[in-house]
């Protein structure tokens, strides 16, 4: 999907005459600190405040745009050299998911391309059940990549869902009334689904290949901003900025 995107904006650029030797800085050497990205929220337990992932920013112009990443770090260079970079690492697929949501938001209005702050993660999470349940009714949820608020409420309101998780320390265990399983489940888990919520990250890692079992897919967070809008995938982010 990224070679696509990649792809999809070099087209643009020919297209509508981008100045591809513009800077553009992503900033997460220095990472963005928990309450940079997420503010202080009502619980502890998000993964953000955990530290098993960071938040990494890319400013183009006057945008902004956000990925999460395991594998923070700097980089400075033009759009130019983001857009053809090789994609062959998780540092460099979020580089370039950040930009392309920054860039995607400065051309084309994109919303949502920035974590919601404080209360506002909670809000989101009291808005999903609602969400899904006009739009599939109460299917059985395949939940990938542990986001504790969302799960927790979806589960007080009586789905039925399977979570999974990259980070050990939550494997295994019982998060928010539900047992959390391996990424290595993520297949059987969709095949079982009536649908997939998903966290962009799948987009970065290059894991979400696997989820594609002929289910409906829904991404949530500013991970997937630009992606969710280059390619129509449904997406769910309430209250990002």
């Amino acid at each position: 999907m990224l070679e696509e995107a990649r792809g999809e904006l070099l087209r643009r650029a020919a297209e509508e005459k981008w100045d591809e030797n513009e800077k553009i800085f992503v900033v997460s050497a220095r990472d963005l600190t928990p309450e940079e990205a997420i503010g202080r929220p009502d619980r502890d337990d998000y993964p953000l405040l955990k530290g098993k992932e960071v938040m990494m920013e890319a400013r183009y112009r006057d945008a902004v745009g956000q990925a999460y990443t395991d594998q923070p770090g700097r980089f400075l260079g033009t759009l130019g050299e983001v857009l053809h970079m090789s994609l062959n690492t998780n540092f460099r697929r979020a580089v370039f998911v950040a930009t392309l949501n920054a860039v995607m938001r400065n051309f084309y209005q994109v919303e949502a391309t920035v974590h919601c702050k404080d209360r506002e993660p909670a809000v989101c999470a009291r808005s999903l059940p609602a969400f899904i349940e006009k739009r599939y009714g109460r299917p059985k949820i395949a939940f990938v990549g542990l986001q504790p608020a969302l799960v927790q409420s979806l589960a007080g309101a009586g789905f039925e869902l399977r979570v999974t998780d990259l980070n050990p320390d939550n494997v295994g265990q019982t998060r928010c009334g539900v047992q959390i399983g391996d990424a290595a489940l993520n297949a059987e888990n969709a095949r079982w689904a009536d649908i997939v919520l998903a966290t962009g990250s799948v987009l970065v890692n290059d894991t979400y290949r696997e989820l594609l079992q002929g289910k409906p897919i829904i991404y949530y967070g500013v991970t997937a901003a630009g992606l969710a809008d280059l390619f129509a995938l449904p997406r769910f982010c309430v209250c990002g900025r």
